[in-house]
């Protein structure tokens, strides 16, 4: 059962886009040193102060004057740490996102890769059971009360059961696993769910700072023709404020929380996906459970006829009975394998969601 390529949806966030399905263990590193390189070049920008020169002509008629100064708004400054913060949690939301997105792609195939080791397990039970009841029967054609057709029968046992095994190990070395986290799924969507939350909220912070500012002034002036009384220092300060600031804030308010929401239900998104994955666990738990009954069935079909065997006192019965005790250890290794993956898949679900 392969996941689908929703599983690479792209999380894309006010502050910048996040890459998709990020594997390498390296690669939220330099993804967080690219935010960070990106948000102190915003940050130097906003809270470092304008220099300013230029020729200016007073209204009152008198001569052309070289202003030369600097400014600085005080919202630039509270913008420049707040740029920070926000790199800060985007980041933090890549880390969480991209893990989670591991665990969803992976939870399959790590499950899968537990079973198949349990059954490589199950066939060399299986091995060695069959190995002794082939010595068995060799020994009993050499007292000339078997055939070799009857230890032959059992040699086809054991080439089902070597195929068995080399099928098994290639599938486990086709199946790539990196390394996950061993928190429960369920508490890495609630981090990552706070998380989109909390870069919302801090970017909403830095968007409020657009309806207010400070601005400081400061520099000199001097008189360019007639050069006069030297130059002069001058400041000046100017007070602004966006009147729909109260209702801008109530609408970026309400914009976070309806983030929130719709992360919940974005196709997409880890939330949707762990839900997609649960019905897909699910829904194999209900075919092991239905696959684990009819093996039952079988199993105790088996079990009847071997006790009818139970002694037996012909050569036929004797071949009768290891062809039973064959089929059985085949059957064994499917029921057993059926067992384990039904109780990883429900100790799954029960951890996870």
């Amino acid at each position: 059962m392969a996941l689908k390529a929703w599983l690479c949806a792209l999380f894309t966030l006010s502050f910048l886009s996040l890459p998709i399905c990020a594997q390498n263990p390296g690669d939220a590193d330099t993804y967080c040193a690219y935010l960070t390189q990106q948000a102190e070049a915003q940050r130097n920008l906003l809270r470092t102060p304008t220099a300013q020169a230029g020729l200016t002509q007073p209204e009152t008629g008198l001569p052309t004057q070289v202003v030369a100064g600097a400014s600085l708004g005080v919202s630039d400054v509270k913008k420049a740490a707040l740029t920070m913060e926000v790199a800060r949690r985007n980041c933090d939301l890549y880390r969480s996102t991209t893990g989670v997105q591991q665990q969803l792609q992976y939870a399959i195939p790590m499950l899968e890769r537990q079973a198949l080791q349990n059954r490589l397990t199950l066939i060399d039970r299986a091995s060695t059971q069959l190995s002794a009841l082939m010595d068995s029967t060799r020994k009993m054609m050499e007292q000339q009360n078997a055939t070799r057709l009857m230890v032959f029968s059992l040699e086809n046992t054991r080439i089902k059961l070597e195929s068995d095994r080399a099928d098994t190990q290639s599938k486990i070395a086709a199946i790539y696993l990196p390394q996950l986290s061993t928190t429960p799924l369920k508490q890495t969507i609630d981090q990552k769910q706070n998380q989109e939350i909390a870069v919302q909220q801090a970017q909403d912070h830095l968007t409020r700072q657009n309806n207010w500012d400070l601005a400081l002034q400061v520099g000199v002036h001097q008189q360019v023709n007639p050069l006069a009384n030297g130059t002069q220092p001058y400041g000046s300060f100017s007070l602004s404020y966006n009147l729909a600031g109260r209702s801008i804030d109530r609408h970026l308010d309400n914009a976070v929380t309806a983030w929130g929401d719709w992360k919940k239900v974005q196709e997409g998104d880890v939330i949707r996906n762990m839900d997609v994955l649960h019905q897909e666990l699910n829904a194999t738990i209900a075919a092991d459970e239905a696959k684990q009954q009819s093996l039952q069935e079988q199993m105790q079909e088996i079990d009847s006829d071997l006790k009818v065997v139970a002694a037996p006192d012909t050569t036929a019965s004797v071949d009768f009975r290891n062809q039973l005790e064959a089929a059985r250890l085949l059957l064994h290794i499917e029921v057993d394998d059926t067992a384990f993956r039904l109780s990883h898949l429900r100790d799954y679900c029960a951890t996870n969601f």
